[in-house]
Protein backbone atom coordinates (compact mmCIF):
# COMPACT_ATOMS: atom_id res chain seq x y z
CA UNK A 1 0.00 0.00 0.00
CA UNK A 2 1.35 3.42 -0.98
CA UNK A 3 2.34 5.81 1.77
CA UNK A 4 -0.05 8.61 2.67
CA UNK A 5 0.73 12.16 1.60
CA UNK A 6 0.54 14.63 4.48
CA UNK A 7 -1.46 17.78 3.77
CA UNK A 8 -1.78 20.94 5.84
CA UNK A 9 -4.44 23.64 5.38
CA UNK A 10 -3.86 27.19 6.58
CA UNK A 11 -7.09 29.15 6.99
CA UNK A 12 -9.37 26.14 7.23
CA UNK A 13 -12.40 27.86 8.78
CA UNK A 14 -13.63 29.40 5.52
CA UNK A 15 -16.05 27.84 3.07
CA UNK A 16 -13.30 26.66 0.72
CA UNK A 17 -11.20 25.23 3.55
CA UNK A 18 -14.19 23.21 4.71
CA UNK A 19 -14.79 21.86 1.20
CA UNK A 20 -11.15 20.88 0.89
CA UNK A 21 -11.28 19.00 4.20
CA UNK A 22 -14.27 17.03 2.89
CA UNK A 23 -12.42 16.14 -0.30
CA UNK A 24 -9.24 15.13 1.52
CA UNK A 25 -11.24 13.01 3.98
CA UNK A 26 -12.35 10.80 1.08
CA UNK A 27 -9.05 10.82 -0.84
CA UNK A 28 -7.18 7.50 -1.05
CA UNK A 29 -3.70 9.01 -0.58
CA UNK A 30 -3.93 12.41 1.12
CA UNK A 31 -4.11 12.66 4.89
CA UNK A 32 -4.54 15.82 6.95
CA UNK A 33 -1.41 16.69 8.91
CA UNK A 34 -2.82 19.93 10.34
CA UNK A 35 -5.63 22.41 9.81
CA UNK A 36 -5.18 25.92 11.15
CA UNK A 37 -7.81 28.39 12.29
CA UNK A 38 -7.49 31.02 15.00
CA UNK A 39 -11.24 31.06 15.57
CA UNK A 40 -11.54 27.28 15.92
CA UNK A 41 -8.23 26.64 17.71
CA UNK A 42 -8.49 23.53 19.89
CA UNK A 43 -11.81 22.31 18.51
CA UNK A 44 -12.19 18.92 16.82
CA UNK A 45 -12.36 19.01 13.05
CA UNK A 46 -14.97 16.23 13.12
CA UNK A 47 -17.29 18.46 15.15
CA UNK A 48 -17.42 20.91 12.25
CA UNK A 49 -16.95 18.65 9.21
CA UNK A 50 -19.08 15.54 9.56
CA UNK A 51 -17.33 13.79 6.67
CA UNK A 52 -14.03 13.84 8.54
CA UNK A 53 -13.35 10.90 10.86
CA UNK A 54 -10.59 11.26 13.42
CA UNK A 55 -9.42 13.23 16.43
CA UNK A 56 -7.50 15.96 14.60
CA UNK A 57 -8.05 19.41 16.09
CA UNK A 58 -7.75 22.86 14.62
CA UNK A 59 -4.56 24.64 15.66
CA UNK A 60 -3.26 28.17 15.34
CA UNK A 61 0.48 28.03 14.57
CA UNK A 62 2.45 31.18 13.83
CA UNK A 63 3.73 31.54 10.28
CA UNK A 64 7.24 30.73 11.45
CA UNK A 65 6.06 27.41 12.88
CA UNK A 66 4.51 26.08 9.67
CA UNK A 67 7.66 24.50 8.16
CA UNK A 68 8.22 22.45 11.33
CA UNK A 69 4.82 20.76 10.90
CA UNK A 70 6.38 18.53 8.23
CA UNK A 71 3.56 18.46 5.69
CA UNK A 72 4.25 17.21 2.17
CA UNK A 73 1.89 19.87 0.85
CA UNK A 74 0.37 23.03 2.31
CA UNK A 75 -2.73 24.77 0.99
CA UNK A 76 -3.05 28.46 1.85
CA UNK A 77 -6.78 29.23 2.04
CA UNK A 78 -6.31 32.83 3.14
CA UNK A 79 -7.71 36.19 2.03
CA UNK A 80 -5.82 38.15 -0.61
CA UNK A 81 -2.66 39.73 0.75
CA UNK A 82 -2.07 37.19 3.54
CA UNK A 83 -0.07 34.46 1.81
CA UNK A 84 3.33 36.16 1.63
CA UNK A 85 4.17 35.77 5.33
CA UNK A 86 3.56 32.01 5.14
CA UNK A 87 5.58 31.65 1.95
CA UNK A 88 8.43 33.64 3.49
CA UNK A 89 8.59 31.18 6.37
CA UNK A 90 9.11 28.28 3.96
CA UNK A 91 11.69 30.30 2.02
CA UNK A 92 13.59 30.92 5.26
CA UNK A 93 13.43 27.24 6.22
CA UNK A 94 14.81 26.35 2.81
CA UNK A 95 18.17 27.83 3.79
CA UNK A 96 18.70 24.57 5.66
CA UNK A 97 19.85 22.04 3.02
CA UNK A 98 18.14 19.27 4.98
CA UNK A 99 14.70 20.90 4.74
CA UNK A 100 12.34 19.38 2.18
CA UNK A 101 10.18 22.08 0.64
CA UNK A 102 6.51 21.09 0.52
CA UNK A 103 4.23 21.75 -2.41
CA UNK A 104 2.47 25.03 -1.65
CA UNK A 105 -0.87 25.84 -3.24
CA UNK A 106 -2.12 29.39 -2.79
CA UNK A 107 -5.87 29.88 -3.23
CA UNK A 108 -5.66 33.68 -3.10
CA UNK A 109 -4.74 36.04 -5.93
CA UNK A 110 -1.35 36.84 -4.41
CA UNK A 111 0.79 34.80 -6.84
CA UNK A 112 -1.40 34.57 -9.94
CA UNK A 113 0.71 37.21 -11.65
CA UNK A 114 4.06 35.75 -10.57
CA UNK A 115 5.76 33.81 -13.37
CA UNK A 116 7.84 31.85 -10.86
CA UNK A 117 4.63 30.12 -9.72
CA UNK A 118 2.78 27.56 -11.83
CA UNK A 119 -0.72 28.83 -12.66
CA UNK A 120 -2.86 25.78 -12.08
CA UNK A 121 -5.85 25.63 -14.41
CA UNK A 122 -5.11 22.05 -15.49
CA UNK A 123 -7.42 21.88 -18.51
CA UNK A 124 -5.49 24.77 -20.08
CA UNK A 125 -2.07 24.79 -18.38
CA UNK A 126 -1.12 21.23 -17.36
CA UNK A 127 1.47 21.04 -20.17
CA UNK A 128 3.33 23.85 -18.38
CA UNK A 129 3.65 21.86 -15.18
CA UNK A 130 7.21 20.65 -14.73
CA UNK A 131 7.37 19.72 -11.06
CA UNK A 132 7.00 23.23 -9.63
CA UNK A 133 6.38 23.23 -5.88
CA UNK A 134 4.68 26.65 -5.89
CA UNK A 135 1.22 26.55 -7.45
CA UNK A 136 -1.24 29.43 -7.74
CA UNK A 137 -4.88 28.34 -7.90
CA UNK A 138 -6.95 30.39 -10.39
CA UNK A 139 -9.86 32.55 -9.32
CA UNK A 140 -13.36 31.08 -9.49
CA UNK A 141 -14.69 33.53 -12.08
CA UNK A 142 -11.37 33.40 -13.92
CA UNK A 143 -11.68 29.62 -14.28
CA UNK A 144 -15.13 29.81 -15.84
CA UNK A 145 -14.21 32.70 -18.13
CA UNK A 146 -11.05 31.07 -19.46
CA UNK A 147 -12.76 27.75 -20.13
CA UNK A 148 -15.59 29.57 -21.93
CA UNK A 149 -13.25 31.61 -24.14
CA UNK A 150 -10.20 29.41 -24.76
CA UNK A 151 -11.52 27.28 -27.66
CA UNK A 152 -12.16 30.44 -29.70
CA UNK A 153 -8.99 32.37 -28.80
CA UNK A 154 -7.51 32.16 -32.29
CA UNK A 155 -10.66 33.63 -33.82
CA UNK A 156 -11.42 36.58 -31.53
CA UNK A 157 -11.87 40.10 -32.84
CA UNK A 158 -11.82 42.71 -30.09
CA UNK A 159 -12.36 42.41 -26.33
CA UNK A 160 -14.57 39.69 -24.88
CA UNK A 161 -17.33 40.89 -22.54
CA UNK A 162 -18.26 38.66 -19.60
CA UNK A 163 -21.32 39.25 -17.41
CA UNK A 164 -20.97 37.30 -14.18
CA UNK A 165 -23.28 36.44 -11.29
CA UNK A 166 -22.11 34.56 -8.20
CA UNK A 167 -23.63 33.30 -5.01
CA UNK A 168 -22.65 35.18 -1.88
CA UNK A 169 -20.28 32.47 -0.62
CA UNK A 170 -17.80 33.95 -3.11
CA UNK A 171 -17.48 36.97 -0.82
CA UNK A 172 -16.06 34.82 1.98
CA UNK A 173 -16.96 34.78 5.66
CA UNK A 174 -15.86 38.30 6.64
CA UNK A 175 -19.12 40.30 6.91
CA UNK A 176 -19.83 42.73 4.07
CA UNK A 177 -22.71 43.91 1.91
CA UNK A 178 -21.80 41.19 -0.62
CA UNK A 179 -22.47 38.32 1.80
CA UNK A 180 -25.32 39.83 3.79
CA UNK A 181 -28.43 37.74 2.94
CA UNK A 182 -30.77 40.52 4.04
CA UNK A 183 -29.21 43.11 1.72
CA UNK A 184 -29.13 40.57 -1.10
CA UNK A 185 -32.71 39.45 -0.69
CA UNK A 186 -34.60 40.07 -3.97
CA UNK A 187 -31.50 41.89 -5.17
CA UNK A 188 -28.62 41.69 -7.64
CA UNK A 189 -25.59 43.61 -6.45
CA UNK A 190 -23.06 44.89 -9.03
CA UNK A 191 -19.49 45.64 -7.93
CA UNK A 192 -15.98 46.31 -9.35
CA UNK A 193 -17.43 46.77 -12.83
CA UNK A 194 -14.11 47.88 -14.35
CA UNK A 195 -10.66 46.57 -13.47
CA UNK A 196 -11.72 43.58 -11.36
CA UNK A 197 -8.76 41.36 -10.48
CA UNK A 198 -10.25 38.41 -12.38
CA UNK A 199 -10.52 40.62 -15.47
CA UNK A 200 -6.78 41.26 -15.31
CA UNK A 201 -6.07 37.60 -14.55
CA UNK A 202 -7.98 36.27 -17.55
CA UNK A 203 -6.60 38.93 -19.88
CA UNK A 204 -3.07 37.97 -18.83
CA UNK A 205 -3.57 34.22 -19.11
CA UNK A 206 -5.37 34.24 -22.47
CA UNK A 207 -3.27 37.03 -23.95
CA UNK A 208 -6.46 38.75 -25.06
CA UNK A 209 -8.47 41.61 -23.52
CA UNK A 210 -11.46 40.59 -21.44
CA UNK A 211 -14.01 42.95 -19.89
CA UNK A 212 -15.72 41.56 -16.81
CA UNK A 213 -18.81 42.80 -14.98
CA UNK A 214 -19.42 40.84 -11.73
CA UNK A 215 -22.57 40.73 -9.62
CA UNK A 216 -23.65 38.98 -6.41
CA UNK A 217 -27.03 37.27 -6.13
CA UNK A 218 -29.04 35.98 -3.13
CA UNK A 219 -28.13 32.30 -3.62
CA UNK A 220 -25.28 30.79 -1.58
CA UNK A 221 -23.08 28.92 -4.08
CA UNK A 222 -22.55 28.63 -7.81
CA UNK A 223 -21.69 31.18 -10.48
CA UNK A 224 -22.64 31.83 -14.08
CA UNK A 225 -20.76 33.67 -16.81
CA UNK A 226 -22.34 34.89 -20.05
CA UNK A 227 -19.49 35.59 -22.46
CA UNK A 228 -19.95 37.74 -25.57
CA UNK A 229 -17.31 36.96 -28.22
CA UNK A 230 -16.81 38.94 -31.44
CA UNK A 231 -15.19 36.74 -34.09
CA UNK A 232 -12.76 37.48 -36.91
CA UNK A 233 -14.68 35.28 -39.37
CA UNK A 234 -18.09 33.67 -39.68
CA UNK A 235 -18.78 30.36 -37.93
CA UNK A 236 -21.72 27.98 -38.02
CA UNK A 237 -23.27 26.59 -34.85
CA UNK A 238 -22.01 23.13 -35.79
CA UNK A 239 -18.43 24.41 -36.15
CA UNK A 240 -18.52 26.17 -32.80
CA UNK A 241 -19.88 23.20 -30.85
CA UNK A 242 -17.38 20.90 -32.54
CA UNK A 243 -14.55 23.21 -31.45
CA UNK A 244 -15.64 23.09 -27.82
CA UNK A 245 -16.21 19.35 -27.79
CA UNK A 246 -12.82 18.69 -29.36
CA UNK A 247 -11.02 21.16 -27.06
CA UNK A 248 -12.41 19.49 -23.93
CA UNK A 249 -12.50 15.92 -25.18
CA UNK A 250 -11.46 13.65 -22.34
CA UNK A 251 -11.68 16.37 -19.69
CA UNK A 252 -13.50 14.84 -16.72
CA UNK A 253 -14.42 18.20 -15.21
CA UNK A 254 -15.70 20.10 -18.27
CA UNK A 255 -19.09 19.23 -19.75
CA UNK A 256 -20.09 20.74 -23.09
CA UNK A 257 -23.87 20.72 -23.41
CA UNK A 258 -26.36 22.13 -25.89
CA UNK A 259 -28.65 24.21 -23.70
CA UNK A 260 -27.55 27.17 -21.63
CA UNK A 261 -26.59 25.71 -18.23
CA UNK A 262 -28.40 26.80 -15.09
CA UNK A 263 -26.51 27.85 -12.00
CA UNK A 264 -29.01 25.98 -9.80
CA UNK A 265 -27.88 22.71 -11.39
CA UNK A 266 -24.16 23.23 -10.72
CA UNK A 267 -24.27 23.68 -6.94
CA UNK A 268 -22.21 20.95 -5.21
CA UNK A 269 -20.90 19.67 -8.56
CA UNK A 270 -17.19 19.44 -9.31
CA UNK A 271 -17.22 20.30 -13.01
CA UNK A 272 -17.84 23.28 -15.27
CA UNK A 273 -20.74 23.27 -17.73
CA UNK A 274 -20.43 25.14 -21.03
CA UNK A 275 -23.39 25.62 -23.33
CA UNK A 276 -26.04 27.90 -24.76
CA UNK A 277 -23.91 28.50 -27.87
CA UNK A 278 -25.72 31.22 -29.81
CA UNK A 279 -24.51 32.96 -32.99
CA UNK A 280 -25.61 36.17 -34.65
CA UNK A 281 -27.06 35.98 -38.15
CA UNK A 282 -23.71 36.81 -39.74
CA UNK A 283 -21.93 34.15 -37.64
CA UNK A 284 -19.41 36.62 -36.25
CA UNK A 285 -20.77 37.08 -32.74
CA UNK A 286 -20.95 34.17 -30.31
CA UNK A 287 -22.50 34.00 -26.85
CA UNK A 288 -21.41 31.20 -24.50
CA UNK A 289 -22.67 30.43 -20.98
CA UNK A 290 -20.50 28.79 -18.30
CA UNK A 291 -21.53 27.66 -14.83
CA UNK A 292 -19.50 26.23 -11.93
CA UNK A 293 -19.62 25.84 -8.19
CA UNK A 294 -17.34 28.65 -7.02
CA UNK A 295 -16.29 26.72 -3.90
CA UNK A 296 -15.43 23.50 -5.76
CA UNK A 297 -14.14 23.68 -9.35
CA UNK A 298 -13.70 27.37 -8.64
CA UNK A 299 -11.44 26.64 -5.65
CA UNK A 300 -11.24 23.40 -3.59
CA UNK A 301 -11.72 20.85 -6.38
CA UNK A 302 -9.23 22.65 -8.56
CA UNK A 303 -6.74 22.69 -5.67
CA UNK A 304 -7.15 18.91 -5.41
CA UNK A 305 -6.56 18.57 -9.16
CA UNK A 306 -3.33 20.50 -8.72
CA UNK A 307 -2.30 18.42 -5.72
CA UNK A 308 -2.89 15.22 -7.65
CA UNK A 309 -0.85 16.59 -10.54
CA UNK A 310 1.99 17.63 -8.23
CA UNK A 311 2.25 14.17 -6.66
CA UNK A 312 1.97 12.20 -9.88
CA UNK A 313 -1.54 10.91 -9.24
CA UNK A 314 -4.33 10.66 -11.78
CA UNK A 315 -5.75 14.17 -11.86
CA UNK A 316 -9.32 13.25 -10.93
CA UNK A 317 -8.32 11.04 -7.96
CA UNK A 318 -10.64 11.67 -5.04
CA UNK A 319 -12.95 13.97 -7.02
CA UNK A 320 -16.55 12.72 -7.12
CA UNK A 321 -17.96 12.31 -10.61
CA UNK A 322 -21.41 13.53 -9.62
CA UNK A 323 -22.74 16.34 -7.43
CA UNK A 324 -22.43 15.86 -3.69
CA UNK A 325 -25.67 14.34 -2.44
CA UNK A 326 -26.90 13.58 -5.97
CA UNK A 327 -29.19 10.61 -6.35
Amino acid sequence: MADSIKLGIVGARGYVGAELIRLVAAHPRFELAFVSSRELDGQRVADHISEYVGDLRYTSPDHEQLPALSADAVVLALPNGKAAACVASFDAAGVDPGFKQPVIIDLSADYRFDDSWYYGLPELTRTRYAGQKRISNPGCYATAMQLAIAPMCDALDGPVQCFGVSGWSGAGTTPSDKNDPEKLRDNLMPYALIGHLHEKEVTRQLGHPVEFMPHVAPHFRGLTITANLHLSKAFTHTEVVARYRQHYSGEALVDVIDAAPWVSAIANAHHVELGGFTLSEDGRRLVVVATEDNLLKGAATQALQNLNLAFGLEEATGIPSSPVGAT
